[in-house]
């Protein structure tokens, strides 16, 4: 019987991956290296993370470098950054890219807070969804000879999974307002 659970638990740990990697592109006063992970350089007509191209550092608190492996590649990865939605200036010095941070407002830091909270909602929802194609795959078993019982059994189990992962997004969600709040 333990199949069919991991169908809808899989779903859900789709929705806490998704939620996690949405959370690693939110920056939070910090230089994160994964802010970068969406863009994207043209590399030889071929669109590539800038991690497969350049060397990327963290030299300090507030600034991401970025050391192309070749130097003609400085125009086009400062041209994806500036289309992106990072929303950061690069510094061209003809040898590294720079991207510094600027100190969060009060403001944008409970904006960030807000995004995050809808992020964690949106994700609790998908679990929630999962539950219920669960549930109602559960109860067309009674057609096929499946106890009443063992139907209940399964749904209980789905409620304590739905249950955990719910807690796992709210603990997500808490940990990363912390984290923006935190001056």
């Amino acid at each position: 019987m333990n199949e069919k659970i991991q169908v809808y638990e899989s779903k859900m740990q789709k929705a806490y991956d998704n939620l996690l990697a949405e959370f690693a592109t939110i920056r939070a006063g910090r230089a994160n290296p994964h802010v970068l992970d969406r863009v994207r350089v043209d590399y030889y007509g071929t669109p590539t993370p800038i991690q497969q191209v350049s060397n990327v550092s963290v030299p300090e608190p507030r600034m991401i470098q970025i050391a192309p492996w070749e130097k003609n590649l400085l125009k086009e990865i400062e041209r994806a950054i500036l289309t992106s939605d990072i929303g950061i200036n690069p510094t061209n010095d003809g040898q590294t890219i720079r991207l510094v941070f600027p100190e969060l407002t009060e403001e944008r830091r409970k904006e960030l807070v807000k995004d995050v909270k809808k992020k964690g909602e949106a994700n609790k929802v998908a679990v929630r969804n999962a539950r219920r194609d669960g549930n109602e795959a559960f109860k067309k078993l009674s057609k096929e000879d499946v106890s009443e019982d063992e139907i209940k059994d399964l749904e209980d189990q789905l409620q304590k999974l739905t249950d955990k992962f719910i807690k796992e997004i709210d603990k997500l969600v808490d940990e990363k307002s912390e984290d923006i709040l935190k001056v």
